[in-house]
């Protein structure tokens, strides 16, 4: 059966980030995407211009209309929208058995902010059911840093593209204690808008097939190394990456941990 990634995000009007780069990324890794949307967005690469949260009773009947007919093997959970969609969302995924990736957006690639400190604080629900969190390293710090992401008993993606350097690292920390890293050089380019949305979604698939989350997560890191190379160029802004373009085959694993 195709691999079922039930994503709830936030849309992105210029098909950079949220819902537009996880079904990208989704279907180019051999997935089926599904939505449940949180917040609509007037954005493009230069930012925010508006955002307006989908209700919660909305944003759920979206989630059981998927999960009553279609079914999901991962849910991957992007920008929530409100304090009341995670509590919402939070309560619902209680009740369900299958992995869960939580990307814990709070700051577009522009700088606008997409979490208030309510929605931020209600992210505790949400961590505690993650099987992986994929923060950058502002969003680790406001988080409470690795010990307190860890004690919630969820993997760790700690996403090194925020640090100083020419080189990234990415650092996955799972359960059990397992580090695994993987580092690339640093790409000269400003398109780099959806990349964190863009590797969650990596992961979510790479889960939903079967995979282990440390080859979920090398393959993801690949796609997005991939998919920056092949960045389109398009916008006065940080431009959307090329998903189509950078794509690799599905069944290609590629693991330069160190």
């Amino acid at each position: 059966m195709i691999p079922r990634v039930l994503i709830i995000a936030g849309s992105d009007s210029g098909g950079g980030a949220g819902i537009q780069a996880d079904i990208k990324t989704v279907t180019m890794l051999g997935g089926h995407p599904m939505t449940a949307i949180t917040a609509l967005t007037a954005q493009n690469t230069l930012g925010v211009q508006a955002v307006m949260p989908v209700p919660a009773a909305t944003v759920l009947a979206q989630i059981n209309a998927c999960l009553s007919d279609l079914g999901a093997d991962v849910v991957k959970i992007g920008m929530i929208g409100s304090a009341e969609v995670a509590n919402a969302v939070a309560d619902l995924l209680d009740g369900i058995e299958m992995p869960v990736v939580f990307d814990p957006v709070m700051v577009a690639t522009s700088g606008s902010v997409l979490a208030d400190p309510a929605t931020i604080a209600a992210f505790a629900r949400l961590m505690r059911r993650a099987s992986v969190i994929t923060p950058n390293l502002p969003e680790l710090a406001a988080l409470g840093g690795e010990a307190a992401v860890l004690a919630t008993g969820a993997a760790l993606l700690v996403k090194g593209g925020h640090a100083d350097g020419d080189v990234i690292e990415d650092r996955l920390i799972e359960a059990d204690g397992t580090e695994t890293i993987w580092t690339h050089p640093r790409l000269d380019t400003r398109h780099t808008h959806g990349t964190g949305c863009t590797l969650a979604s990596g992961i979510a698939t790479g889960l939903a097939a079967g995979m282990p989350l440390s080859a979920a997560t090398g393959r993801a890191v690949a796609f997005v190394e991939s998919a920056l190379a092949a960045a389109p160029g398009i916008g006065q802004g940080h431009g959307p990456l090329g998903h189509a373009l950078g794509a690799i085959p599905f069944d290609v694993v590629v693991a330069h941990a160190g």
